[in-house]
Parts: structure tokens; C-alpha cells; sequence
């Protein structure tokens, strides 16, 4: 219901106008529509559809439309629709009747597709720089803390001991396959659609290479009725981003439980926590259950997305411009969970003394007695079996394991020596020596990978 009204002869109805104004969301696409303009400007005087000089002044004139743009000068009008025809109308107005002549070969089908592509090219930029930023914060927390000990659980209750960098790590793996994910994104992202004009293409010798050149493009599209219905790319961004939001809730869940005082494992930095409106005594970790909230609505776009796209004939329908809005709040909703967990990654003060402390609760060196008992010749289901009902009967007689006399020990297996005593957390985590284990030399070795990735050129952006 834009102001091209050729065909009819009745205003829009306003609450059409304002039901199907695009302008309030997609103003922000001002820059990659600019761009894409003064690409297709040149390229029509190159190929002499348009003249040298005309292609100067439309160029001048869309600068300037940036410029009003961005000093806060511009006034958009919701009646003039979208950012298209908002900056085409006031370039009409700055230049005259040549400002017409831009829209030649170019339709708002390809040019909306061509905008929303940069657009997500330069989140995905963003993205990865933002994941290679928290990655790094992961890696020197990690390093700080490298000789901590903690209990490594499973179901919730205490499993083994593992290295604390090591359990860091674990999120260092999952936002390095994040960043592998935006990449590939990028892959299909980085299409040039222009040409394809509004389904069939154009019918003027236009040159799509020096487009897709001059726009920074590595392929062109090859289809105009898919390159203008086409938005596999944003459905993949959001795909990519629900995952990275998840693997970020898991561990906002990890601070919320180790900053608890049943925990206390960490204590975040005043700067991102919050107090309470009645309960003096209150330091509540809002910013991490405010990471754990957000991935709900990063899901929900994904999903209402999926939902308008999964019954569209082609090519081109109105139902597509509900992929703007979707897509501008999964980034911005994104970029902002990383920018500020990056920071309370930076600033949260591990307490060593309770983590190592914790190691002791739960007969967390269960499996390594087991395992002492298969070194010793015992299968290992009788070795389970045995160190089990040795678990049941300290628990019994409220001891932990190094508590129990070696009579005890041996009233459960013949097996057990003085050398069960030898067996420590510090003994558990350093048999652990397998590539990806959690034994000091394997976490070293990790954390310098993960250095090497970060520091070494890739900056997370390759997997």
C-alpha cells in the first residue's frame, strides 16, 4: 500500500497505511540500501542505461539523504511505506526527475533481498567478533584459575573431579562450534541478488559481476524467482543464534547455582548484579537469569519465522516483511547477551577454597576405587558393584572414604591395600591423561589450542 498508486484511484485507508508501514523497523537498513544504490548507479551509467553525469548527481544525492540520516535530519513518513521508498522519494526531491532514473532494471524485491543480505553479513561480522571477545574472556578466567579444583557433576550431583579451566573449556568447545555455524551462514549469506529484479530478472544489459564486485559479494544469485523469496539466510542466522543463546543460558544457569549461597563457588562483581526492594542482605545474579530469560524470545522469532515462510508460494509475498523485525531483534538481542556476559565473565572472583572444598562431599572418587580394583585384576561391573556397597556402607556409618580403616576396606575386597589411600583428587584428575581429559598437562594444552585460536589470526571465526 506504498504511494505508487498508479493503477488506483483511492487513498490507502489510514489503518492500512499504519498496519502496513515497515519504516518504524526497517529504517535501519538506511545504510545497506544506500550502498546498494550507489552500486546499482554506477552500474547503470557503466552500462550507458543511464549517463555518467547522471549517475554523479544520484550518487551526491544519496549521500546526502545518509548525511540528514544520520545528524537526526531525515523525516521518514510512514505514508511513503518502507526505507526504499522513503529515500527514493526524498532523493526526487534533492535532485529532480534523474532521481527517477535509479529505479531502472531494479525492482523492491531485489532490492529489499540485497539490503537484508548486507544487513546480515555484517551481523554475522559482528557475531563473530563478539563470540571471539566472550571466548577470550572464557580463556583467562580459565587461566587464572588453573590449578582450581571442582566437582564435576552429572544430574546435578557430584560426579568427578575435574579442573575448573577444564569445565571453562567445555563452553570454549560450544561457542567455537557457534562461531563455525555463523560462518557457514555467511557462506549463503553472501549472495548478490541485485538483477533479479521482481521475479524474472531484468530486461536491460545490466552487469551483475561488477555489482556483486562492487557490493563486496563472493557469488551471485543464480535464479531470480528464489533469489527474491529467498530468506533461507536469516532463518539460518536465527537458527545459529538460538543455538549460541543456548550453549550461553547453560551457563548463566552454572552462575546462578555457583553464586547461591549453597554453592558459593564465585562471587560476581557488584557491577552486574542487583539488590533486592525489601531484603537487605540480597545479591541477586539478574543479568545471568536475564541470559537465561532471553533465550525464549531468540527461539520465538526462530520459530515464528519458520511458521511464515513454510507455506509461501513464489515467489515474493507480502508475509516476508515480518522477516525484518524477527531478524533485527535476534541480533540486537544477541550482540547484547554476549557484550554484557563477556563482562561478568571478566570481573565474577572464583573461590578456590570452596570449590576444592566441595570436592569432598558426594564420594566423588568412587569410580577411581573402582578403577583401582580393575588395575588390581577385578572386572570392573564387580568392581562397580564392590565400591557401590563400600559407597552405602560409608554413607551408613557417616564416614567419608579416607575415614574407613583398611579392614574395612578389606571386609568389602581383598584387593584393597595401604595404596587405596593414595588415591586424591589430585590422583583422580591427573589419571584423567587422555587428549581432551581433564589432567593439568591435557587442560595446558587445551588452553593453549584454545589461545592459538583466538590469539593466532582465526579469532574464533573459523572452527
Amino acid at each position: 500500500m506504498s504511494n505508487i498508486r498508479g493503477r488506483f484511484h483511492k487513498k490507502a485507508d489510514k489503518l492500512v497505511t499504519e498496519y502496513t508501514t515497515a519504516i518504524p523497523f526497517d529504517c535501519r537498513l538506511y545504510r545497506h540500501d544506500i550502498a546498494g544504490s550507489m552500486a546499482h548507479a554506477k552500474m547503470l551509467a557503466r552500462q550507458g542505461i543511464i549517463s555518467g553525469k547522471e549517475a554523479e548527481i544520484i550518487t551526491k544525492g544519496l549521500a546526502s539523504i545518509a548525511e540528514e540520516i544520520e545528524l537526526g535530519k531525515f523525516q521518514f513518513t510512514p505514508d511513503l511505506e518502507d526505507i526504499h521508498m522513503n529515500i527514493e522519494a526524498r532523493l526526487l526531491q534533492k535532485v529532480g526527475e534523474v532521481g527517477g532514473k535509479l529505479h531502472t532494471a531494479r525492482s523492491r524485491n531485489d532490492q529489499v533481498a540485497l539490503d537484508l543480505r548486507l544487513f546480515t553479513k555484517e551481523a554475522i561480522a559482528n557475531t563473530l567478533v563478539k563470540l571471539r571477545e566472550f571466548q577470550l574472556a572464557l580463556i583467562n578466567l580459565a587461566e587464572a584459575n588453573k590449578g582450581v579444583v571442582m566437582p564435576g557433576y552429572t544430574h546435578l550431583q557430584p560426579a568427578q573431579p575435574v579442573l575448573l579451566p577444564h569445565h571453562l573449556l567445555a563452553y570454549f568447545e560450544m561457542l567455537q562450534r557457534d562461531a563455525s555455524r555463523f560462518n557457514d551462514c555467511l557462506k549463503r549469506t553472501d549472495v548478490m541478488p541485485l538483477g533479479s529484479g521482481a521475479i524474472a530478472g531484468v530486461a536491460y544489459n545490466i552487469d551483475r559481476d561488477f555489482l556483486t564486485r562492487e557490493l563486496g559479494f563472493s557469488q551471485i544469485s543464480q535464479n531470480s524467482v528464489d533469489a527474491v523469496s529467498d530468506r533461507d539466510f536469516v532463518v539460518e542466522y536465527e537458527a545459529a543464534a538460538s543455538l549460541c543463546m543456548m550453549h550461553l543460558s547453560r551457563l548463566a544457569e552454572e552462575i546462578i547455582l555457583w553464586s547461591s549461597a549453597e554453592f558459593n563457588f564465585i562471587e560476581l562483581d557488584e557491577a552486574y548484579a542487583t539488590g533486592s526492594s525489601i531484603m537487605p542482605q540480597k545479591k541477586n545474579p539478574d543479568v545471568a537469569e536475564l541470559v537465561r530469560g532471553k533465550v525464549g524470545r531468540v527461539y520465538g522469532r526462530l520459530m515464528a519465522l519458520l511458521v511464515t515462510m513454510k507455506a509461501l508460494p513464489l515467489s515474493y509475498n507480502r508475509d516476508m516483511q515480518e522477516d525484518k523485525e524477527s531478524l533485527f531483534d535476534t541480533v540486537d538481542t544477541l550482540l547484547s547477551t554476549l557484550a554484557v556476559f563477556t563482562g561478568m565473565i571478566r570481573t565474577l572472583r572464583v573461590k578456590a577454597e570452596n570449590t576444592e572444598q566441595a570436592t569432598k562431599r558426594g564420594y566423588i572418587l568412587a569410580t577411581d576405587l573402582a578403577d583401582y580394583l580393575v588395575r588390581k585384576g577385578e572386572a570392573f561391573r564387580t568392581a562397580h558393584d564392590i565400591v557401590a556397597r563400600l559407597v552405602s556402607y560409608a554413607m551408613g556409618k557417616g564416614k567419608s572414604f579416607s575415614e574407613l580403616s583398611l579392614t574395612e576396606y578389606k571386609s568389602f575386597s581383598p584387593l584393597f591395600g595401604e595404596d587405596v589411600y593414595s588415591i586424591t583428587v589430585e590422583s583422580s584428575i591427573a589419571a584423567r591423561d587422555v587428549i581432551g581429559g581433564t589432567a593439568p598437562e591435557r587442560v595446558a594444552e587445551a588452553l593453549s589450542r584454545a589461545r592459538d585460536i583466538i590469539g593466532g589470526g582465526k579469532g574464533g571465526l573459523e572452527a
